[in-house]
């Protein structure tokens, strides 16, 4: 992987970071069910709709993959791919991180798990069934990315020996 695309991927990285705080903000003022920083701003009644599990999911996945995009840019020069592999690890590291972050944000909003079409055990509908039906590129996008590390590290141990 070039240069290049490694520092767009700690960049990404570093995006899904300032995501998961301000996620981390709406989760923290949807606990307390208000926005209150004191002594900054004084307490505003203010509701945020969802669930603890949600909102600490929704916190979570911009952390996760901030710090999988980042840790594929210190990996790939470990890796033995071609310039075609190495572009497609890039495009599927970058669907993967924001493609899950992003639904588990408008889960979390919408009170959802997206889980299902339909809502499965969960509650269903077009929220539901619509987060559902983006959540497919990155869930097939991660497992090209866990073939493509596996291909490349197989390479690289092959060049060694």
């Amino acid at each position: 992987m070039n240069e290049r695309m490694r520092v767009l991927l700690v960049a990404n990285g570093a995006g899904l970071w300032i995501t998961a705080v301000l996620v981390g903000w709406m989760y923290m003022f949807m606990l307390l069910g208000e926005v209150v920083l004191f002594p900054l701003i004084p307490s505003i009644d203010f509701e945020i709709p969802g669930d603890r599990r949600g909102w600490n999911m929704a916190h979570m996945e911009g952390i996760t993959n901030g710090l999988l995009l980042m840790a594929l840019a210190a990996l790939t020069p470990l890796l033995t791919l071609s310039p075609r592999e190495s572009r497609a690890l890039f495009w599927t590291s970058i669907i993967t991180g924001w493609g899950f972050t992003i639904p588990a944000w408008a889960n979390a909003i919408a009170g959802t798990r997206g889980l299902a079409f339909g809502g499965g055990p969960f509650e269903g509908g077009v929220i539901n069934n619509t987060i559902y039906l983006i959540g497919w590129p990155p869930v097939i996008a991660v497992h090209v990315v866990f073939g493509l590390l596996l291909l490349g590290a197989v390479r690289r141990l092959r060049d060694l020996a």
